[in-house]
């Protein structure tokens, strides 16, 4: 499992504290260090059956200064992966890649169902 989250995120420290305190192993990927490329967020995104807006990290400050809501509806998919995958943290998080499944943001009893 891989657990793409960033350290100083108050969600991403619960959602990594709940892996740890259910013996769920995870490997962390930082995603400001390591940004998803367009290419990843793809496959993560039809893994997951979310619409690819629900990536998009819409209460981070670059989201907002970039204007990105009246911008996104006007750009294609191809764009948005490609923008997306420029900036760590237009990327919402924390994200769990399991074999099955992705989970974007923290949602514990999401988070519980997809890993019984």
């Amino acid at each position: 499992m891989l657990l793409i989250c960033y350290p100083k995120c108050t969600t991403c420290q619960k959602a990594k504290k709940w892996l740890e305190s259910n013996g769920i192993a995870f490997e962390e990927r930082h995603i400001a260090e390591q940004n998803p490329t367009a290419e990843e967020l793809r496959q993560w995104q039809e893994k997951s059956g979310l619409p690819l807006r629900r990536f998009f990290n819409t209460s981070g400050m670059l989201y907002r200064s970039m204007e990105l809501k009246d911008k996104l509806p006007g750009m294609s998919e191809d764009e948005q992966f490609a923008l997306l995958a420029t900036d760590g943290m237009l990327v919402k998080r924390p994200i769990l890649v399991t074999d099955s499944t992705v989970l974007v943001g923290f949602r514990e009893a999401q988070w519980a169902d997809a890993l019984k």
